[in-house]
């Protein structure tokens, strides 16, 4: 039997849902500190970029380059950080960050280098309005 997509219980703990795309499921990080996304690519199974089919990883590319584009509009950000790391959660997964010279780890790494403080529902629902309402989340 084909094994089916789920998401990773460390994302799933960690990460309030966003919005399907075409490709990936985008998920916050539940981080007051930053602007801090993740594309999560619904294919069973899949632990690295190379795994993904050409198309795919093509697809998977645009759905970065957009999510980018969205935190650089809307928070306007010194540097957008983008990582697929994997080395806690196995599950192939981009992060897209949007960074600041005054955020608190910056200019180093945000792990290992932030407290994760969760954000409050309030928070929550207006970062979500926020990010769903943006034109850059529109795929055709």
């Amino acid at each position: 039997m084909p094994e089916t997509f789920a998401l990773h219980p460390q994302l799933a703990a960690d990460t309030f849902a966003v919005k399907e795309l075409p490709l990936c499921r985008l998920v916050a990080m539940d981080c007051r500190a930053l602007p801090w996304l993740i594309l999560v690519p619904r294919v069973a199974g899949v632990r690295e970029l190379i795994d993904l089919s050409e198309s795919e990883q093509q697809q998977l590319m645009r759905e970065i380059a957009r999510v980018s584009e969205l935190l650089k509009q809307e928070f306007k950000p010194d540097k957008i950080n983008v990582a697929a790391l994997g080395n806690m959660v196995p599950q192939l997964h981009v992060h897209v960050l949007a960074r600041f010279t005054t955020d608190a780890a910056w200019p180093k790494p945000v792990w290992g280098n932030i407290e994760i403080e969760r954000h409050n529902n309030e928070e929550k629902e207006a970062f979500l309005r926020r990010l769903q309402t943006s034109e850059h989340l529109a795929f055709s």
